[in-house]
């Protein structure tokens, strides 16, 4: 387009209005005409806001305006509802933090307006003027950054994510208790109706879930009681109740071993408290209703019988963490421990694979072993100036080679013992 000036641009027009202010536009790569969100008082303002948007379209990071005007909170909610296969539970709680955490304070903010520094003064509200915790306020800004990454990557409305702030993602959860086998049967043993002593021997002893456990039909088990087949999860969703669907994850879809010392409790159960049909549920309330958790926490008196046992805020999920505890001790693969786990991601089975106590109180046995050894021996002696002499006045030499050898030798062992613990198996690349 012609300017005032009788000049033809190389990108884009500048107009000068009956006010004396300049216009600026141009031809997007969608073949429209694309204005400057404000006029300029000067023409050289108008030809910067020209030039950076002629490097957008040049560099192919140009993004259409337009689209950017649309409210953060309807974009979240649309691509919320455009996501089908994501788990009842998990639209639950998106929603959840949707409503609660990010529209009210940035949900009417345009997408082409949303900053980093809006990002940041909205997590420092939450955590300061709000006081909500960290562990809330990370998945709420986890959230908000996969909800900006699809406008980023698929959708093209943005050009950089304005999620930039580093740890913001992170939950920093409290250490959970590990339990030993003799708790977990003393816990079994306190349950007040015997029918569920087996559904907490099954969730440490086989590492399942309360939605998987609760989940597990006649048919799952091995007539021996040999092995669990884990192919369903109970999901209990406002509004609807208890939904069946699939387990937590894609690798969740899987088979456990059970260990022989509890497969006769296992069959037994079975005998006494499940129905005869394939399709029968193993674990029922004494009506024989499928188990709701929060129901059944108040039925067995959850929280005052772990107190009594000298185990005060144990979480139901602590018995599964107990069993991905023993089984990394067991020497396992990462790949086999995240088969057992159902997990798919490789970094969650690697928290349970960092060397234990164990293999550092063998390293510390072996390097003692070494220092006896030296303390003990009798056949060196000290020279005037200080060195250790052989009983023909020479160096000792050799005596000190060996032992120094067998010191690395000690810490390589070492070291082997704790990258064996770490190791993936072959085809996994760990992280």
């Amino acid at each position: 387009m012609p300017n005032n000036k009788g000049k033809r641009r190389r990108f884009g027009s500048v107009r000068k209005t009956s006010l004396g202010e300049y216009q600026a536009s141009y031809l997007g790569p969608d073949g429209k005409r694309h204005f400057a969100p404000h006029r300029f008082k000067r023409e050289r303002d108008a030809d910067r806001w020209l030039a950076a948007a002629e490097t957008l379209v040049i560099s192919g990071d140009w993004t259409n305006p337009e689209r950017a005007k649309v409210q953060l909170g309807e974009y979240a909610e649309q691509w919320i509802t455009q996501r089908p296969a994501l788990r009842p539970r998990t639209v639950e709680l998106y929603r959840w933090l949707l409503r609660r955490y990010i529209t009210p304070e940035i949900g009417d903010v345009q997408l082409g307006n949303l900053m980093s520094a809006t990002v940041r003064q909205w997590r420092a509200d939450l955590l300061g003027k709000r006081g909500v915790s960290e562990t809330v306020t990370a998945k709420a800004y986890r959230l908000l950054r996969a909800v900006l990454n699809t406008a980023v990557d698929e959708d093209r409305i943005l050009t950089t994510n304005p999620c930039r702030i580093r740890g913001a993602d992170r939950e920093n959860r409290a250490e959970r208790p590990v339990l030993t086998v003799a708790q977990v049967f003393a816990l079994a043993d306190a349950m007040p109706n015997r029918r569920f002593r087996m559904l907490v021997l099954l969730a440490a002893f086989a590492s399942l879930r309360w939605g998987e456990v609760t989940a597990l039909r006649r048919q799952d088990i091995a007539p021996d009681g040999s092995s669990v087949r884990i192919a369903f999860a109970h999901t209990e969703v406002k509004g609807k109740g208890l939904v069946v669907g699939p387990p937590k994850s894609r690798a969740g879809v899987r088979t456990v071993a059970v260990p022989a010392a509890v497969r006769a409790d296992l069959v037994k159960h079975l005998a006494e408290f499940a129905d005869s049909g394939p399709d029968a549920l193993v674990f029922t309330g004494v009506q024989g209703r499928a188990l709701r958790r929060g129901t059944w926490s108040q039925r067995v008196k959850w929280t005052e019988m772990v107190a009594k046992l000298g185990l005060k805020g144990l979480h139901f999920h602590d018995l599964r963490h107990a069993g991905n505890i023993w089984a990394s001790k067991a020497g396992m693969s990462t790949k086999d421990l995240m088969a057992r786990m159902g997990h798919d991601d490789m970094r969650a089975a690697l928290i349970y694979q960092r060397a234990t106590s164990e293999a550092d109180r063998l390293i510390a046995e072996r390097l003692s072993a070494l220092v006896d050894e030296h303390r003990g021996s009798g056949s060196h002696k000290q020279s005037e100036g200080g060195q250790k002499v052989d009983g023909g006045g020479r160096r000792g030499r050799g005596s000190w080679c060996a032992r120094t050898r067998r010191l690395v030798a000690a810490l390589l062992l070492g070291r082997r013992l704790i990258m064996q613990r770490r190791r993936p198996s072959s085809g996994v690349h760990a992280v």
